[in-house]
């Protein structure tokens, strides 16, 4: 399938049509899916809409190699978890069609990444392999071209030189891991003028887990900033959305975010409802575009989403703030 048809998409219309075609294509060649689409009696004949599309238990990137028939992985991610936990991992055949994901989201909400100094403080997945985030940061880092910008693991120091150096006299992004973000703002306070401050969710076990608007009213005060913004992608995903404010999250054309009823995955809600999140993400094109997640959000219209949490019983997982 030609990939521009997926990052060329600007109308629902057009992405349904193309989410149609991406699920026949992965009906077919997926056998993992397959199987559980007969399971669920959906098959190409059937399945005429968006909404009559089964979505992929998450977990199931736990437990299966899901990626198309007669393909090998380019790279394997790995998801974060604590110790004795299994952990997910998406098979991504070609890495090309994940830069080409990430570069073009980047750039359609925050414009080209050569007119930022990247921060990167991120210092529980740069200490493992295999993670998404690291690989999608160290890119955008690369294309910004600013020789400020980089990554920060425990010089906390050195990284609050950096942000008063260069806060003033540039657009500066810090993306940092929560209980990161935390540390630093313990030790230094400010008062920024021209810094986003972009969290990517996750305590990792280092601090209690705190919802999301207590995070972002104790960084709000700390870094001086009126926005706290975020991002929320994870292993399973090529595609990331993008928050500038309140946890409210936009996606791009060629992904989607839909809200099932908790007590019928089967149905879906109407907006200013909760209910667990399934998110179409063309860009899996070659594992699998259609999957159900353990988060919670709530449709707000207008192709805007409130991410709210995950269930009280999933894994905790990086990119997500749990619910308390």
């Amino acid at each position: 399938m030609n990939y521009e048809k997926i990052f060329s998409i600007s109308s629902y219309a057009e992405f349904e049509a193309v989410s149609l075609e991406v699920f026949r294509h992965q009906f077919k060649y997926i056998d993992i899916y397959r199987q559980f689409c007969s399971h669920l009696k959906k098959d190409p004949q059937n399945v005429t809409k968006i909404k009559d599309i089964p979505f992929l238990p998450i977990e199931f990137f736990k437990t299966h190699g899901i990626i198309l028939k007669n393909q090998k992985p380019q790279e394997v991610f790995t998801s974060s978890g604590t110790t004795g936990q299994v952990t997910s991992k998406h098979f991504v055949s070609d890495l090309k069609l994940y830069e080409k994901s990430f570069n073009k989201a980047f750039t359609r909400f925050y414009g080209d990444p050569q007119e930022w100094i990247i921060l990167a403080l991120l210092p529980s997945y740069l200490e493992r392999t295999g993670s998404s985030l690291i690989y999608m940061v160290q890119q955008l880092i690369e294309r910004s071209g600013q020789p400020e910008s980089g990554f920060y693991l425990h010089d906390l120091d050195a990284l609050n030189e950096t942000i008063l150096k260069t806060d003033e006299k540039k657009k500066v992004m810090l993306i940092g891991v929560s209980f990161a973000l935390l540390d630093l703002v313990e030790k230094y306070n400010y008062r920024l003028k021209n810094t986003v401050i972009m969290e990517t969710g996750g305590m990792k076990g280092r601090r209690r887990e705190m919802i999301r608007e207590e995070l972002h009213a104790v960084l709000k005060n700390r870094f001086g900033v009126e926005h706290i913004h975020s991002e929320y992608g994870m292993t399973e995903l090529l595609s990331q959305a993008y928050s500038k404010e309140e946890g409210i999250f936009e996606c791009p054309p060629w992904m989607r975010l839909l809200i099932r009823d908790p007590e019928d995955p089967l149905t879906y809600l109407s907006p200013g409802k909760t209910g667990g999140i399934n998110v179409i993400d063309l860009a899996n094109l070659n594992s699998c575009s259609f999957i159900a997640t353990q988060d919670l959000g709530k449709d707000l219209g207008n192709d805007k989403t409130e991410i709210l949490g995950r269930f009280d019983q999933s894994d905790i997982r990086g990119c997500n703030l749990m619910v308390l």
